[in-house]
Formats: C-alpha cells, structure tokens, sequence
C-alpha cells in the first residue's frame, strides 16, 4: 500500500546495454556530473562487477568496505553504503568484484529480481532527498541488470554509433518488455543516446539515421562525441565536466542532461 505521507521520491534510471564498450559507464557517471552540476541531487549505484564507475568518480579500493552487494542483500543501511564523492550533489554506492558471485548466492533467494529495488525504496533512502538516482549495469542481461530494471522507471539506452549497433537492441527490447509483463509495469524506455559518435565518418551518420527511423523520438537529439578528454577522464578518477570544462564532451553531457530534465518535465506535465 502506498504511504501518502512519504515524498514522492526519486526517478530511477537503469543505464543498460548486454554489450559492452558502448559508452554505459561513462554516460552514467558524466550525466550523473551534469544532473548534479544543474542543481539535482543524483545517486550512482554502481552494480557492474568491474567497479569502473567508482573508479571513475575517484572512490579507491580501500574505500569500498560496504558495497552495492552489501546494500541490496541488506547486510548495509543506506547511511552506511552511500559516499560521496568530491562532485558536489554526486553520490554514490560503490562496487567491487563480490557482484560477480551475485548470480550464484542469490539463486536461491526467491525475491531475487527485487532485492534492489526494496532496497532503493525503503524509508531510509528518504532523508537523502535524492532526485535522480542511475543505475551502471553490467554488460550483460543477468540477475544483476534484471534488478536494475525491476526498479527502474526508466531504462537509458547507450547505443554506441558503429555497424550493428540496432542488432543488439532488439534482445534488450524483448527483455524490457518481459519485465514489464512481469516484475515492473511501470518501466519505459526513458531514451536511447548515441554515443562515440564522429560527425566526419558515414557509418555514425547510417547509424544516426537508422536509429531515429526505427526509435523515432526514442532517440535523444544529443549525440555524444568520440572525444579525447572524454576518454582521459576516468584515469584522473572525476567526470569529464571536472577535467575538462569547456569539452565537446562536456557539453554534449551537460545538453543530454537538460534534454532528460526537459522530457521529464513533459512528463509530468502530461
């Protein structure tokens, strides 16, 4: 039953694609940078095994004692698992490689495709008063990226601009679908972005074009360069809008941000 007296709470993004190297981690944590640079208070839930995301937000190995796995089986409050990290309005559950064995030691545990979801809606996330919190999936449709979605309102769809790039997508539409039958009727393709894109070369401008044929205004009018200091920024260990300001990378995060918190706007309006 629904408590009218809770906040409304924050809108939930899971940052999705089963393939890998398509831009996911670093559109999480950079449109994270940009949703917090514009006044929005945003949560990172880092749920891929490898950690890049806290890496990549500057959270080392020895500051991951309680982690994503320890928040979602409930071994950790939320007081004890959020950090924040040195962008400010940018915190964030941290991963280590204990989510490899999550498939394995949650077989038998029957609310398995929920343990994330009641833990991003339990009454002590309330305090934080987060507006956006974005998920970072592994590449891969396993227990893991099924719990993201079961507690997403959105997924966000990274789709990297090179040959084949649609074919992937049709698995991750039919998975979608499937929990939305299922586990979450709520869940919406919140927006697919172009990611690695190279105005110069005819095989992103194929892509660009065969994407918005297909997805229509799925499809986010931001593209996402191929950019250099996009690509540095992760060894520095902060977002792109903090290595580099003035960026084509940058700004290119900082108009999908403003293009979401448009659409959301709509939303809500409508």
């Amino acid at each position: 039953m629904i408590d009218p007296t809770r906040p409304h709470g924050p809108r939930i993004l899971a940052v999705v694609n089963q393939k890998g190297g398509v831009g996911k981690t670093t559109t999480t944590i950079n449109l994270g940078a940009a949703l917090a640079e514009a006044g929005q208070k945003v949560l990172l839930v880092d749920l891929d095994p490898q950690g890049n995301a806290s890496t990549g937000l500057g959270i080392d190995h020895a500051h991951r004692g309680v982690t994503t796995y320890d928040f979602i089986v409930g071994d950790a409050t939320p007081e004890e698992a959020i950090q924040n990290t040195s962008f400010e309005n940018l915190a964030i559950i941290a991963a280590t490689t204990d989510l490899s064995s999550a498939d394995i030691e949650l077989i038998s545990n029957e609310k398995r495709s929920y343990l994330l979801r009641d833990a991003l809606r339990q009454t002590a996330m309330d305090a934080f008063a987060f507006d956006y919190i974005l998920i970072d999936c592994p590449p891969s449709l396993n227990i893991l990226t099924v719990n993201a979605m079961v507690s997403a309102h959105g997924a966000l769809v990274p789709l990297q601009s090179e040959f084949f790039a649609l074919e992937g997508l049709s698995q991750l539409m039919l998975t979608i679908r499937e929990i939305r039958d299922t586990a979450n009727p709520n869940l919406r393709i919140e927006g697919v972005v172009l990611t690695m894109y190279d105005s110069r070369n005819n095989l992103s401008q194929q892509v660009e074009t065969d994407a918005r044929d297909n997805l229509g205004e799925l499809v986010y009018q931001t593209v996402i360069p191929r950019n250099v200091r996009l690509s540095e920024a992760p060894s520095f260990a902060t977002p792109v809008l903090n290595y580099d300001t003035a960026s084509k990378g940058s700004t290119a995060y900082r108009a999908l941000a403003q293009e979401l918190l448009s659409r959301d706007k709509k939303r809500i309006r409508g």
